[in-house]
């Protein structure tokens, strides 16, 4: 199986199976001398591993990273990375009644029509499992990041979980981590769970829209025509297991505005062109403009629920399934840190394909 590699300059190939001893990544292509140790990974981890809450899967993993090569006494070589993650509570017995059998809404069969061959426990290469990984790389992305560009701030969180939505006139960056679900809105936060618990116990699951946001973004980063910085963050979000949308900015919305409404005016600030609007999400001709980069992808209802489904096994017969195992009702609060990660990667790949070509330098106005 091929392609399991993503980025230009900063490459990010992850390995390993949801019911493996380990997975992680290796991460090539970043700068030698960036301050790194497993303490600056492991909180990025922390914000995604299961088992923190009744509204995520109970499977109880410590999701500690080990930093294997690439590290010498606190800093990047520039050499590959090497980072693992043991598996330690698997349970492969619950998915012994699925070896005959697709799990519908699962890549169960399209594995097997390509493969001829699947691993089914936990859904193998295809499990949310594999975004750990992700999560992983993005925490060295972050760190340099961190030494690149000071002033960037990347903040994902939840802006919808079914048909409800949060309310933009109540929204509180402060309010986002103090809640399970990332919501930047106190009521929608007590809503959502009242809502998601009743889903749970009927063993029901739903589906999200997460938004992930770069704020004190640098102009220039991206280029023409196959290199766009809004082309590479759709393509990693849309990698993103069970995402089935990607918009950045206004995304659809902006077929229903006019002209005049979509337009960002531009005026001249103090410390340079100042913007009206960010219908654009920060990104005009695929380069950045300085202003915050927005990205909204949506999630599709986990799979795996405990509700009867019709499907067929191997050999074409037609049988009834119920997935057992422990599975999130709402596998979008998982995916809001791997957001993060993934707009971190495809960010210091940008900047750094942009250091390469330009040196930094800029156009000046004013």
């Amino acid at each position: 199986m091929s392609f399991n590699t993503f980025g230009h300059l900063f490459r990010v190939t992850t390995w390993g199976e949801s019911h493996g001893p380990a997975l992680g990544a290796t991460v090539d292509g970043c700068p030698p001398g960036v301050p790194l140790t497993e303490a600056d990974i492991q909180p990025w981890l922390d914000k995604r591993k299961p088992g923190q809450n009744k509204f995520t899967t109970q499977r109880q993993e410590a999701d500690q990273v080990r930093i294997l090569s690439g590290v010498y006494e606190g800093r990047t070589t520039g050499t590959p990375i090497q980072l693992m993650i043991e598996n330690t509570d698997q349970r492969s017995k619950d998915y012994g009644d699925i070896l005959q059998k697709f799990r519908p809404g699962h890549a169960d069969i399209s594995y097997h029509q390509k493969y001829g061959l699947r691993d089914p426990r936990g859904g193998g290469r295809s499990s949310a499992r594999e975004t750990a990984a992700r999560v992983a790389a993005g925490g060295v992305a972050r760190a340099a990041l961190r030494a690149l560009v000071p002033g960037l701030r990347i903040t994902g969180y939840m802006v919808q979980m079914g048909p409800h939505k949060i309310d933009r006139a109540q929204f509180d960056w402060d309010q986002i981590p103090e809640n399970p679900f990332w919501v930047p809105d106190v009521q929608a936060a007590s809503d959502w769970a009242e809502y998601l618990d009743g889903l749970r116990r009927s063993h029901n699951s739903v589906g999200a829209v997460i938004e992930v946001t770069a704020r004190g973004m640098v102009p220039g980063l991206g280029a023409p025509i196959y290199a766009k910085l809004d082309t590479d963050l759709a393509a990693a979000m849309m990698s993103i297991n069970a995402v089935k949308g990607v918009e950045i900015g206004e995304g659809m919305d902006a077929a229903c505005l006019t002209g005049v409404d979509n337009a960002d005016e531009i005026r001249m600030g103090p410390d340079g062109p100042e913007f009206s609007s960010n219908h654009a999400g920060g990104i005009l001709g695929g380069i950045s403009t300085g202003q915050d980069v927005v990205v909204r992808f949506s999630v599709k209802p986990t799979s795996s629920i405990l509700t009867p489904r019709r499907t067929i096994t191997i050999a074409g017969e037609e049988v009834e399934l119920i997935t057992k195992g422990r599975h999130d009702p709402c596998v979008g609060i998982r995916a809001v840190p791997v957001g993060e990660a993934m707009m971190a990667c495809v960010l210091l790949d940008h900047f750094l394909m942009d250091r390469g070509q330009t040196g930094g330098q800029r156009g000046q106005i004013g």
